[in-house]
Parts: structure tokens; sequence; C-alpha cells
């Protein structure tokens, strides 16, 4: 199957600048009544043909057992919208694009509701001139992947009719619960859909920061020299939430914390701030370098003292008081879920040996926050009177994911007067201020990515299956270990986070 992207005539390939706009091609969205498609998916549709990204003939198929006509669909993503869509709304962009919006109704392991979508999407190839190019979005359980793609076989939507044209599929997290189940789900995959047609969401590879971080490495001098253990003192990696989990107890409770966040997002963005210099920005040489990261990355232990684990009681959070975990509609009061999660590892690289990477993630702490901070280790003299210094701290990059993405520089200045006094000070770049232009949804990214066939942002199995290997041994301990250690709403996770980085002498950041 050829997976060639679609040649646009319209862009000059000697100027980089000009966007890069998708071919003829169509999106069918399986689980399209859910949160995920009202409020990223829909709107991010709308937010790239508003920017002129999409094809004139592009074309929406949802499908689900609701008992919809076309127009009501129409509706459905008329609402999603105009409440979430980055981008203002113009009249003549959404005529255009409902034009192509179709809905098949049925449920997973119904023959000739699978039959009539594949009728759909022929019909769409002549009517709207989508060139037999159609991904299928599967905003689905991961239980429900065998089922849809053996129907996407059996009904013939999985394959190209000729070489020229594409067929793709995307799947959202989670990837498997375990190593065996990713591998089995892999395998399930790639016996309908081979591997580069296969596009692993994960959405904070589409952010601007994020990818902004290869640029900050590879584009500068700066800071590549000193990119590593000689002078890297530690890495922190947080992804905080203030929120709780009200209403979400049928996906969270026996997945967690750490098979919800760590096992992808955080380890992806440890890969892309530890890996090598890749030969090129082509999809295979960038996978090549995050992969031999997550071969080398280890957890540490022993793991009663460098991991912790975490669930929320009840607290205070903005202003109000806000039940625990096990209040929480849904959660049993035995339940052993964490909501808070944190792991030592090392990379075991020239570059990085006897770095420890401290990964953190949580619900209820005490704001949302995503960073990355590279913690430089102190000078190893310093010609100053004791008094002089004594509020320094350590130099430190932090890359900001979310929400006020940008970056900022801790280093040590000299405080005004007639004393030599040296306290720590902040040089911060923000997106919101350097640039004039608005930065896309992860989403918008993404699902433009998929449409032109362009999986640098995309896991492979091997990265799946590799996060899974890092990441076992510590479930293992933890299901054996007990209840997780308590902690209120509002503040930054258990005590026992604390005491893991104070070991080493260390502490966490305080975003």
């Amino acid at each position: 199957m050829s997976q060639r992207t679609w040649n646009n005539p319209l862009r000059d390939e000697r100027d980089k600048r000009l966007p890069r706009i998708a071919g003829p091609c169509g999106l069918v969205i399986f689980g399209v009544t859910g949160d995920l498609s009202r409020k990223k998916l829909m709107p991010a549709i709308y937010d790239l043909a508003n920017r002129g990204l999409l094809p004139p003939g592009f074309s929406l198929v949802g499908f689900a057992r609701r008992d919809w006509a076309d127009q009501d669909f129409g509706q459905v993503v008329y609402e999603a919208v105009k409440k979430h869509a980055r981008t203002p709304f113009r009249e003549a962009v959404w005529d255009r694009l409902a034009e192509g919006f179709r809905f098949v109704q049925g449920s997973f392991d119904d023959d000739a509701a699978f039959d009539k979508l594949a009728a759909t999407v022929k019909e769409l190839d002549e009517l709207r001139g989508t060139s037999g190019n159609h991904a299928f979005y599967l905003s689905i359980p991961p239980g429900a992947f065998p089922v849809v793609t053996k129907q996407l076989a059996r009904s013939g939507l999985a394959k190209a009719n000729n070489p020229e044209e594409w067929r793709r599929v995307v799947i959202e997290k989670p990837f498997g619960h375990d190593l065996a189940s990713a591998h089995q789900l892999n395998k399930v995959v790639n016996a309908v859909f081979p591997e580069e047609s296969v596009f692993r969401i994960d959405h904070y590879l589409g952010k601007e920061t994020v990818q902004n971080l290869l640029a900050l490495r590879f584009a500068n001098q700066l800071f590549e020299p000193i990119w590593n253990a000689n002078y890297v003192d530690h890495v922190q990696i947080t992804m905080a939430e203030d929120i709780g989990l009200g209403g979400r107890a049928g996906y969270y409770d026996g997945i967690g914390a750490a098979r919800d966040v760590i096992q992808n997002h955080l380890l992806q963005l440890l890969a892309l701030t530890a890996m090598e210099e890749p030969v090129s920005f082509r999809p295979g040489a960038l996978r090549t370098e995050k992969i031999k990261v997550l071969e080398a990355t280890k957890p540490v232990g022993p793991f009663g003292d460098t991991t912790a684990r975490g669930q929320y009681a009840g607290g205070w959070q903005g202003g109000q008081k806000v039940p625990g975990l096990l209040q929480e509609e849904g959660f049993s009061k035995d339940s052993t879920t964490e909501t808070y999660a944190a792991i030592t590892l090392e990379v075991n690289t020239r570059r990085w040996a006897g770095v420890p990477f401290y990964l953190r993630t949580g619900k209820r702490l005490g704001r949302r926050v995503t960073e990355i901070a590279v913690v430089f280790k102190r000078a190893p003299h310093l010609p100053f009177d004791a008094t002089a210094t004594e509020e320094l701290g350590q130099n430190a990059l932090v890359v900001r994911v979310q929400p006020d993405e940008g970056m900022t520089l801790r280093f040590g200045s000299k405080v005004p007067g007639n004393s030599m006094e040296v306290r720590d000070v902040s040089m911060d770049f923000s997106y919101g201020h350097a640039f004039t232009e608005a930065s896309p949804e992860a989403y918008e990214r993404l699902i433009l990515d998929v449409l032109l066939g362009e999986p640098s942002l995309f896991p492979v199995n091997k990265e799946v299956e590799l996060s899974w290997e890092i990441l076992e041994p510590v479930l293992k301990h933890w299901k054996s270990a007990g209840k997780p250690d308590s902690y209120p709403a509002g503040t930054w996770g258990p005590d026992s986070a604390d005491k893991m980085l104070a070991r080493d002498g260390r502490h966490w950041r305080r975003p």
C-alpha cells in the first residue's frame, strides 16, 4: 500500500514557510458522541478548514448507535464548533465543510452498518472527490479495537483500491494496560493496517512547546554543550492537574495516574529531552533516536524509596471544598487506584549516566501545569561570602508545555546595592508575547499530520512496548505494596513524594 502524501501544486517546495495543505481525503470518526470528539476533534477539523488547510471536498463521517440523520449529526458538530473552536466562526467556511458531513448508525458488530459505511465512503469519493483517501479515527475504548478493525477489513474499508490511494487508522491512548496487552493490541491492529498506516495519538506531542524543545536543543549552540551529565544535576518532568475524577470512574478506576500519563506522555517527553541529535527530522530518524533513549531507560530502585503514589483526599481547592477520590461517584471505598504517581528513572548512556530523571503526575494538585525542568549542578566554587549567596539556588531551564507556553531560565544575579549579594532571577520567554500568531491546538496539528501521512509525532509499536517495559516493574511493586498514601486536595502530593527526592538532597520544584 502506498503511503505517499499528496503533492500540493500550489506549494513551491523552495518556500518551506508556506502551509502544508491536505489533499483530497475524508475522516471517519468512531465514538463520535464522546467528549473527545465534541471538545477536541470536531473543533479541530473546523479550525483546520477555517485556516485553509483542508481540501474543498473534505468529508467527515460519524459512526455511532444514535438514531441520527445527516442533519442531526451536522447540528452536533455545529454546536461543538460554536462552543469549542479556536478560530472565529465564518458561515462560508461552515457551509462548505457541512456539505461533506454524513452519519452512519450502527454498532461495532453490525455487518450491515459497516457495509453501509463502505457505501457511504464510496459515494463521497464520487460526489466530494475524496479520491479513495480515508482515515479512520478510533475514539473508542481499546477493548473495541479488535472488532472495529476486523469490520474495517471485512467490509473492504481498510484496503485502498490502487497504489495512489491510502487508508489510515488513528488510535487514541491507552495503548494497552501492560506490556502483554500492548503487544496483543499492536498485533490485532497490524493484522489489518501495516505499521506505516497506524497513527497513535499522543496529543502532548502536538503541542508547540514540545516541538520547540527540539528547536531549543538543536538550533542553538547555547544549550547543547551543557546538555549532559557533566553539567546537569537532574531533570524533573511534571504533569499536574487541579481537577478531580468526578464522573470518570468507569475509565480511570483500575488504570491510575502512572498508566494514564507516565507510560505515554511523560516518557515521550523524557525521550525528546534525552535523545541525541537525529541525522534529519524525517520520521524514521527521529524515531530511531527516541527508541535508543527508551531502550537505555530503566527505573531506579528500591521502589519503596524511589517512587511514590498517592490518592487525593478531601480538601480545599480554588476556595471550594472538594471531595476525596473515595467519595467520588463510582469509586469503591476500597479502591487502590492512584491519582498521584512519581518515579525515578535513569538513562544509561554516556550523555546521561548518573543523572536521575524524576517523573510525576497527579490529580487535585496545587495548579494545572506541565513542564520539563532541567536543573543544573551548582558552580564548583563560589568566590563570595556565605551570606552573599544564601538565597542562591541551582540554575534551571524550564520548558513550560501548558498552560502558559514558553520557557524560563533561572540564574544568579547581583542584587542592586553597595554589597555583593547574589540572588536567583528569571529570564522568561512566552509564546503569547513573542509571536503574533496564536498556536494551533495539538489536535489540529496531529489530525493534519494524519491526513498528510506525516508520522513524525506518532509513537510506533516499539516505543509503546518499551514504555511498558520501563513502567511494569514499578507497577508490580505497587500492586503488592498496599493502599496509596493519602494527600489533601490542593496540595502537591503525598509526603512520600518529597521524601523520594530528599533522600538525594533534592526537592521538587513548585511551579
